[in-house]
């Protein structure tokens, strides 16, 4: 190889090292100072590099473990072969995921089930631990940080596992129905139903493969991609999430049904699901708004933000309605009473799919930005709709203030055991309309179509709302919103001097 300079005449090198010289001065100059630069070893030590234990939770303060650290899920892919109501039966889990760090070894959470094999990329794990809800897992060989690695997990999956909570929540888990079953997987639920990533900041997009006797049907979250019969009459019905889902949101139910197909704004598709039999005619007229209370929505936060929608009506005792994402589960007599407290139900998840589902909360502390506002635009329509008026409705939930935020925690500071409770329904909504008082219902509108907008599909919490309400009003409201979410006692409502908060009764 010939020298890049051989042969030149020494004062061209000359002038030319000159120039090099001038030229690695003014970089120096230029160059921002060290303090300045991103920090990053030149040549990281063996000891950042050795594989070492995921966390067992990603460290809510509320619930510690729920979650894993070391890994991001890239997709669950879910096999059930389903045999009949309160029957146990065969599953799969299939969790593709990046490792986020090197691996020595990972947890996934896991509640119950009989556990049969788990395998990581194909070879059975070295070592495999139940320790409560956590499944711990030794792979065969570390895992580089960066790497793709897939998990299956090979288990009997019981659909009659339920837990229990003393607030709204009451019992979750798998909901028996009388021909088959229905999903309430909110707040952690569905780690009883699949090994899993459980936090409601946590998202990734989930395939399922429902296999069922020939005469029920399957329904997921997301788009039906196939529905093939097998060899001796059983039906597999295969669901994608089309978009990232949080666990609590996972939906998965069977029964005998029937698939009411419209459109909703802009040609949205909108399949209602619904148990065969009386209950398709008697529930028709409340399903029916589903389209009118998209337009409303619509005007107030902007398109709706998913691919379809959806009420499955649950002929079950639920206690509660659930926003699973794409598809509400709302229980029939919740639609079959008052028309104006259906509206309510059938608004409150509808909302839940701007606030809640797409943006979702970053914290458990959280939880009121989702409820909070989907009371809040359940009271406005109701309001609206022939319900009572929405200051009638915020005035009496300002006399109950200080009583809740004494039983249930303020709106942003609950307990574990307060999560669910009435300062986080009426309670946070009363926040928002505090809000709205104070900047005006034009300014009030624009922080909300801003905050649905700017965290579409990402996980924000009550930080980040403080912050985009200042941005979006032009002044700071960290003062005030932080009075209402944080203090011990109610503030002033902005406009509505003649308010009173009634006394602490102690328990």
């Amino acid at each position: 190889m010939t020298a890049p300079f051989a042969g030149r005449p020494r004062a061209v090198l000359l002038t030319l090292g000159l120039t090099l010289a001038c030229v690695a001065g003014i970089a120096l100059l230029l160059a921002p100072a060290d303090e300045d630069r991103p920090s990053r070893p030149a040549h990281p030590g063996p000891a950042a590099q050795a594989p070492a234990p995921g966390a067992a939770g990603i460290g809510d303060p509320l619930a510690p473990l729920d979650g894993n650290g070391g890994y991001t899920v890239r997709r669950y892919t879910l096999d059930f072969d389903w045999q009949a109501p309160r029957t146990p039966f065969r599953a799969g889990a299939t969790v593709s995921a990046v490792a986020t760090q090197a691996l020595s070894r990972f947890d996934l959470d896991f509640a119950g089930n009989t556990l049969h094999s788990v395998t990581v990329d194909g070879v059975p794990a070295k070592d495999v631990r139940r320790e409560g809800d956590e499944l711990v897992l030794t792979p065969p060989r570390p895992i580089a940080r960066g790497r793709a690695f897939t998990v299956r997990v090979s288990y009997t999956a019981d659909p009659t596992q339920q837990r229990h909570r003393d607030d709204a929540i009451g019992d979750y888990g798998w909901m028996p129905t009388a021909d088959g079953t229905v999903l309430l997987a909110q707040p952690d639920g569905a780690k009883m139903v699949f090994p899993v990533d459980d936090h409601p900041s946590l998202r990734a997009p989930v395939t399922f493969h429902v296999t069922t006797p020939p005469d029920v049907s399957a329904v997921a979250n997301g788009r039906l991609v196939e529905r093939k019969r097998r060899p001796g009459g059983r039906v597999t019905w295969t669901y994608d999430s089309e978009q990232p889902i949080a666990a609590q949101l996972v939906q998965l139910a069977i029964g005998r049904f029937t698939f009411v197909d419209s459109t909703g704004p802009r040609g949205l598709p909108v399949r209602d699901v619904v148990p065969t039999g009386d209950l398709v005619a008697g529930t028709e007229e409340s399903r029916a708004l589903t389209p009118e209370h998209l337009r409303w929505l619509e005007q107030r936060l902007g398109p709706y933000p998913f691919g379809r929608y959806g009420v499955l009506v649950g002929d079950a005792d639920l206690p509660v309605a659930l926003e699973t994402q794409s598809l509400s589960v709302v229980p029939s007599a919740d639609l079959l009473g008052d028309q104006v407290d259906a509206e309510r139900n059938l608004v409150h998840e509808l909302a839940h799919h701007w606030t809640g589902n797409s943006v979702a909360i970053a914290r458990w502390s959280d939880l009121w930005l989702s409820e909070g506002h989907a009371r809040y635009y359940e009271r406005l329509y109701s309001a609206e709709h022939g319900g009572r008026a929405l200051e009638d409705v915020m005035r009496a939930a300002y006399e109950q203030h200080d009583q809740w935020r004494h039983d249930d925690g303020a709106p942003a500071e609950p307990s574990a055991s307060s999560l669910f409770r009435q300062m986080r329904y009426d309670g946070s909504a009363l926040v928002l309309y505090a809000l709205r008082e104070e900047v005006g219902e034009e300014t009030f509108g624009r922080i909300e179509r801003t905050w649905v907008t700017r965290y579409q599909g990402r996980a924000a919490g009550t930080r980040e709302f403080i912050a985009l309400a200042s941005e979006v009003a032009g002044r700071d409201l960290t003062q005030f919103l932080k009075a209402w979410l944080y203090g011990p006692r109610t503030p002033p409502m902005p406009g509505h001097p003649d308010w009173q908060v009634d006394p602490v009764v102690a328990e």
